[in-house]
């Protein structure tokens, strides 16, 4: 489905996961989930990816260390970070190194569209000199 926008979901819990593709298959994108960030930057299409939910704490890498990863490459995909626990050191860490949103396990429909919506408004604003 050329033109629909690509999303990776990154979470260790394999129902969760497969949940939130079929959510945001729903809401009328192509998802794709991985089990671990290593599986995500393994993946050959990873950089199609143009919205990218994370979870915070997973076995391996953990989401923030993907996160970092990913600056250190001067890869720019939004990320909307998803956790179960309420962590304030992680969620400051996490926004202050650019993710659009940090939210809590389970979140509502309505907020993780919406946080969905304004990553895709980021990667669709021309790059600032």
């Amino acid at each position: 489905m050329p033109g629909v926008p690509l999303i990776a979901i990154v979470d260790d819990d394999d129902s969760l996961r497969n949940s939130l593709e079929n959510l945001i298959r729903s809401f009328g994108f192509r998802a794709q989930g991985f089990p671990s960030a290593e599986a995500f930057l393994s993946w050959g299409q990873a950089r199609d990816t143009v919205c990218l939910i994370l979870d915070v704490r997973m076995p391996g890498m953990d989401g923030l260390d993907l996160q970092r990863q990913m600056i250190t490459r001067n890869w720019r995909v939004p990320i909307v970070f998803i956790t179960s626990h309420a962590d304030d050191h992680a969620k400051a860490r996490a926004l202050e190194d650019g993710a659009v949103a940090f939210l809590y396990k389970p979140c509502r429909e309505e907020d993780l569209l919406n946080a969905i919506e304004a990553a895709l408004r980021q990667t669709r604003a021309p790059e600032e000199a």
